[in-house]
């Protein structure tokens, strides 16, 4: 098939690109730049907006399938912006779909998009969305994924993914962050007792959005759906935290402070950023608090079933990766 990849410059798009192209497919990219590793990997390149419809459907013509990776990410923000990216430019690429008859569209969606604040304990797919949400993402994200969903159609077959925390190395999001406030000192655990969570390494994401692109076609059983992509093994928060740290070169974080104080802190600080128009993320928010102290690890039966989804890269093996990555850097470092 020809596949365009939406945001395929990204950490999970880069890595679908190159699962694709090693399938035998013909990729093209749609990025905001131009990154010379997809151009070695024979990938084709559109630059553009996710908000600029005329923009999106030149990109997606004479494709097969569109697998829609891009999306906003953060947890600070105005609502405005997250939703002309995850909500008008999903619309867009629905749009595209439909002016050129493309019959199978791949959504990257983000478990968030069910997190009430409660703890989520090996919960399905059949867990309601959050009926309220604390940053623009999360919310953003779960009505872009109503879209896709809304939108399967004998003409179009659409599925929905849901990976969770994706990390592995080059990961540009959720490991600087944990390094960056472990070096400032300002990583904490946050409640008394740690909480079981789940993640996904990068790579086994990408394939489960590549099997999703291989079942998939009008009329399909995965046609419709949403489905949530872990490594299937479940890790208490501070353990992973002080693996990643680990693996950065770090010393564990064994400081903690209390769930009341740090929803304290969040609330105030999103205060004083509101009043004072800061564009930059504060240090702490009411979101940030939430994710690291609460539960949200998931049952993935239904992708293992229906996707044929298995983690080839276990968290350990994936942990052993990253660690090589960040050895490699810091010994260029001593040598630059």
């Amino acid at each position: 098939m020809k596949v365009l990849v939406t945001g395929g410059g990204g950490f999970l798009g880069k890595a679908v690109c190159k699962q694709l192209v090693a399938r035998g497919h013909a990729v093209r990219s749609f990025n905001r730049h131009d990154y010379p590793e997809l151009a070695t990997l024979g990938v084709e390149q559109r630059q553009g907006d996710l908000r600029n419809l005329d923009l999106i459907a030149a990109a997606a013509e004479g494709c097969d399938a569109i697998v829609h990776t891009a999306a906003k990410a953060g947890a600070w923000g105005p609502l405005s912006e997250y939703y002309e990216v995850n909500v008008r430019g999903t619309d867009n690429v629905l749009a595209a779909c439909e002016i050129h008859r493309i019959p199978r569209l791949v959504y990257t969606s983000s478990p968030s998009v069910v997190h009430d604040g409660q703890d989520l304990n090996g919960v399905n797919e059949s867990v309601p969305y959050a009926k309220h949400f604390l940053a623009p993402y999360p919310q953003t994200k779960a009505r872009a994924e109503q879209r896709v969903i809304a939108a399967n159609s004998p003409q179009l077959a659409t599925v929905a993914l849901r990976p969770h925390l994706i990390w592995g190395p080059g990961d540009p999001h959720l490991l600087p962050r944990i390094i960056d406030r472990s070096t400032r000192g300002r990583l904490r655990h946050i409640g008394d007792t740690p909480k079981k969570i789940d993640t996904v390494y990068v790579d086994n994401a990408a394939e489960a959005h590549v099997l999703a692109l291989d079942r998939l076609e009008p009329g399909s059983p995965i046609a419709g759906k949403v489905y949530f992509i872990t490594q299937g093994e479940p890790v208490n928060q501070d353990a992973m935290i002080n693996a990643l740290l680990k693996a950065a070169g770090l010393p564990p974080e064994e400081r903690r402070i209390s769930v009341d104080f740090a929803r304290f802190v969040g609330r105030n600080l999103e205060r004083i950023w509101s009043l004072l128009r800061l564009k930059s993320e504060p240090p702490l928010t009411r979101f940030i608090v939430e994710q690291l102290s609460t539960a949200h690890w998931f049952n993935i039966a239904a992708a293992r079933r229906d996707l044929g989804y298995t983690p080839r890269v276990s968290t350990n093996e994936g942990l052993a990766r990253v660690g090589e990555q960040l050895a490699r850097q810091r010994m260029q470092q001593r040598k630059g």
